[in-house]
């Protein structure tokens, strides 16, 4: 008996599961036909499979394999090798087995009968992670030294780790997106380019030609690798970045064709499988031979798909969007995503705007990390070439760019995700909001690198421990929690946990489970703040500080960690300056000051320890 009886029944039911894996669970749901190892598996074991028939024919090392697969290519950094160690090889050979056992009429059939170095290690139990050894092996010499041994493919025995390198994968070393390196790879002269060409061509031409066997719309296909293997870029995503013609190309080269449909695409005007119009993303549709709305993106912001149509501003640093209904959105454009002086201008122009014709102003991006923090290198070479003045300047620079965060005229909403380190972190404790992403790493991290926060991040966790001072508490231990969250370097592990650390702020801040949804409901939040009559907030001068109080606690604690070992001389120095900052100086009794003595009192400290460096 059928559960549905009325195909829109069904309809309504996927749409809602669907629906709630994507708002409450933050998961990418992928409709898919009944077809063995359906979409994910289908595809991403063939890949695999075809990547361990050709690892012989090109005579490439598993290390040289899993360079090659990994990041470089936006892939996860398992890659290839090490994921099935992870995953386990008996896991892939059932499923690889399954397909070719229930898969007969696949065209590539072949590829899914498992090498011999495959059966060899079935049958020595080198099943990866969960039997000690599989293509890697962790060794520990009676010396006590670890080291991780790889298998070689050719004599089954293991060896130590060779440095995989290639001239191909130099070239792409300046590309910060992944998606700008495919063309670059595939044109590679050396074993690198032979290795892309041959894998994407084989992939290129297997995806094609499951459609419509697995699914009928392309885009699902892209959106399973990326929810399921974690690519940053699905098949056709990457076929698009190397140009459709130039696949075909090069599929051609190496024996392969791909499906009727793909060149009846080209045939029918349509020059690649996406396609942006009016900010939305469509994708090819084969029955109609047309491109089409892909459905669901109602509910997000896709700045790659706006930033051209949309740009405001632009410079080496950032780029500003407008995002419609009178908000604004500045994305960070750095290596890395870090803050320097192109980024803190671009921040200061974005609050102008926004300030002059806008109603609130969102900071946030779509790249794998929010931001990693200052440009630290910058610092370091001020300071190295004893340009002091300078380096006063920058500092003063940063911090007056986090307070125009706070108390411009018009709401400022950050949106940090992934990493949100150090400068990225102040940069999130200065806006009026935080709509976090639930996978947010955040943290002053500062004192990993021999410094304290100088950007406000110091100034602000004692500011906000003496807003958590409640009647009969025992302040000096609240102002001890806050002193160790930046004297640890503590990095919260998600956006809830960072509510424990008072980095996000209960009743004020919110999390966002998908990330996707994240600019969207920023913008949201910017307008909702905007439209309630958002008011400038008054500069603060009720911070109050405990001074020596507070400053003989922390350098008897530091002294005492640094007689045992627990820290070094360098450490208490630093902590020592951090624990001045925080007590609010060296005055006798606790006292109201304003956030701009302890700003100054902070980049006082933060010089200092730069003199003597």
């Amino acid at each position: 008996m059928k559960l549905f009886q009325d195909p829109k029944q069904l309809l309504k039911f996927l749409e809602f599961l669907a629906g709630y894996g994507e708002q409450f669970l933050g998961k990418t749901s992928v409709i898919a036909k009944d077809t063995p190892a359906f979409i994910g598996n289908r595809v991403g074991i063939f890949s695999i499979q075809s990547l361990f028939h050709a690892v012989k024919d090109l005579d490439l090392t598993i290390e040289e394999v899993d360079k090659l697969s990994g990041p470089v290519i936006g892939r996860p950094k398992s890659a290839t090798f090490r994921t099935v160690d992870v995953v386990g090889l008996d896991t892939l050979v059932h499923v690889a087995n399954g397909i070719r056992e229930n898969c007969l009429k696949d065209e590539r059939l072949e590829l899914f009968e498992l090498p011999d170095f495959i059966n060899s290690m079935m049958e020595n139990k080198w099943l990866g992670s969960k039997t000690g050894q599989g293509f890697y092996k962790k060794t520990v010499s009676a010396e006590g030294k670890k080291e991780i041994l790889s298998l070689d493919l050719n004599t089954l025995e293991y060896r130590s780790a060779k440095r995989a390198k290639f001239a191909t994968l130099e070239l792409t070393k300046t590309i910060d997106k992944v998606v700008d390196r495919f063309k670059v790879l595939v044109s590679g002269k050396d074993k690198a380019g032979d290795f892309y060409r041959k894998s994407f061509t084989a992939l290129f031409a297997y995806v094609s030609n499951r459609i419509p066997e697995i699914t009928d719309e392309l885009y699902k296909i892209d959106d399973a690798m990326k929810a399921g293997f974690g690519w940053e870029h699905g098949p056709f995503q990457i076929w698009d970045a190397i140009g459709v013609e130039k696949g075909i190309e090069l599929m051609k080269a190496e024996g392969l064709e791909p499906a009727s449909w793909v060149h009846e695409m080209l045939a029918s005007g349509s020059s690649s499988f996406y396609s942006v119009k009016n900010g939305a993303s469509f994708a090819y549709d084969i029955p109609s031979k047309t491109q089409t709305k892909i459905p669901g993106q109602d509910s997000f912001i896709i700045l790659d798909n706006i930033r051209k149509t949309n740009e405001v501003f632009k410079n080496s640093g950032v780029v500003i969007e407008d995002l419609g209904d009178g908000i604004l959105n500045l994305e960070f454009q750095s290596k890395m995503n870090t803050i320097g002086g192109d980024v803190l201008a671009g921040l200061n122009k974005a609050i102008d705007l926004a300030e002059k014709d806008f109603a609130g102003l969102v900071v946030g991006n779509q790249g794998p990390n929010f931001s990693v923090g200052a440009n630290i290198g910058m610092i370091f070479m001020m300071a190295a070439e004893q340009e002091y003045e300078e380096l006063n300047m920058a500092i003063k620079y940063f911090q007056d760019s986090m307070m125009r965060m706070r108390y411009s005229s018009i709401p400022t909403i950050s949106a940090p995700h992934g990493m949100a380190l150090g400068g990225g972190c102040e940069l999130s404790l200065h806006a009026d909001k935080v709509v976090a992403a639930a996978e947010t790493y955040m943290g002053l991290v500062e004192f990993g690198v021999g410094v304290i926060p100088g950007g406000g991040g110091s100034k602000e966790m004692a500011l906000r421990a003496q807003d958590k001072f409640q009647k009969g508490d025992v302040q000096l231990n609240v102002l001890q929690e806050h002193f160790l969250t930046i004297g640890m370097a503590k990095v919260s592990t998600s956006a809830y946990e960072a509510f424990d650390l008072n980095l996000l702020q209960k009743g004020k801040d919110v999390v966002v489970v998908n990330k996707d949804r994240q600019i969207a409901v920023a913008k949201q939040h910017a307008k909702l703040m905007a439209d309630a009559g958002y008011t400038q907030p008054i500069k603060r001068t009720d911070v109050k500080v405990l001074g020596k109080q507070a400053l003989g606690m922390f350098l008897v604690g530091t002294d005492s960690m640094q007689d045992s070992n627990y820290i070094s001389a360098h450490d208490m120095k630093i902590a020592n300056k951090l624990a001045y900052v925080m007590a609010g100086g060296d005055l006798s009794e606790p006292t109201l000051v304003s956030e701009q003595y302890l700003l100054d009192i902070e980049r006082e400290a933060f010089l200092k320890f730069m003199y003597r460096t």
